[in-house]
């Protein structure tokens, strides 16, 4: 887990062969893509959840936070009431398409290699986050995510285990929901002044209930002299009278810490600037 130093035109060459390959699976593929925005919402929610959409941040200025507002309402447009029928795959990036200024996206925080920075189109992964924790409480399947590998700010008020999210770059950092279920799956998402909204919805009222929780969480401090927080996160399936069918591992996490671990709660409210 010891950081890799990359150079400029190492990571520009490396970002173009991934996208380039991206398109060419998109093309050339088997899988069948969710296209369908239908108008009506489907009848029974079967998952949803809703995320802050402000928060302070040290160093980190509140304009990120704002123009990242902007570019999610963007992009909601895209994937707002998109159905997954069975045997589609639903693709984040394929739906949204590269977030650029000519579609109206501007600068918000983007995480880069242990820190962040203003970048085009910067914070949609706040809804692939979103996206993916409410996809694991149902019975879709995720064929498709990848784990921050840097842990960049301390945890406060944290609702989900550490390393439940999907973080995403376009195109080749994708998230992906394959429908193996006989029935349609529709994605609603809304915001408001203060949250960014999420529901799956489908035909049916759902046979299982999901509980998604973390084991194994721990802080290590490595020969080189960093810190690494790893986890597993596990879900357990239930039927309508509560009787556990599974307890199954759904993903193991390794993150570089980019601050000082075990913070006094003091410390804590200095980082955030509570």
């Amino acid at each position: 887990m010891k950081p890799i130093k990359r150079s400029r035109l190492r990571l520009m060459a490396g970002s173009h062969y991934f996208k380039l390959k991206r398109r060419l699976v998109w093309l050339f593929g088997n899988a069948k893509y969710a296209v369908r925005l239908e108008k009506e919402e489907l009848p029974i929610t079967t998952s949803k959840h809703h995320t802050p959409l402000l928060r302070k941040l040290k160093e980190v200025d509140m304009w990120l936070q704002y123009n990242k507002i902007t570019n999610l309402k963007i992009a909601i447009q895209q994937l707002d009431k998109i159905t997954i029928y069975p045997g589609e795959t639903f693709s984040y990036w394929k739906l949204i398409g590269n977030p650029t200024k000519r579609k109206g996206y501007v600068e918000g925080m983007v995480l880069f290699y242990g820190g962040f920075k203003p970048g085009v189109g910067g914070g949609l992964c706040q809804l692939s986050n979103l996206i993916y924790w409410i996809t694991l409480h149902t019975p879709l399947v995720v064929t498709e995510r990848h784990r921050h590998s840097y842990d960049v700010f301390p945890d406060a008020n944290r609702t989900q285990p550490f390393g439940s999210g999907a973080t995403c770059s376009y195109n080749y950092l994708d998230l992906q929901i394959y429908n193996p279920t006989d029935e349609p799956y529709q994605l609603v998402l809304c915001m408001d002044d203060a949250y960014l909204y999420g529901e799956w919805r489908t035909t049916r009222p759902p046979l299982h209930t999901y509980e998604v929780y973390e084991k194994e969480h721990r802080i290590s401090q490595e020969y080189w002299g960093g810190y690494v927080r790893s986890n597993a996160i596990y879900r357990k399936m239930y039927n309508l009278d509560g009787t556990l069918l599974a307890d199954e591992l759904i993903t193991k996490n390794h993150a570089l810490m980019m601050y000082q671990p075990f913070l006094e709660a003091e410390d804590m409210r200095r980082v955030y600037e509570h």
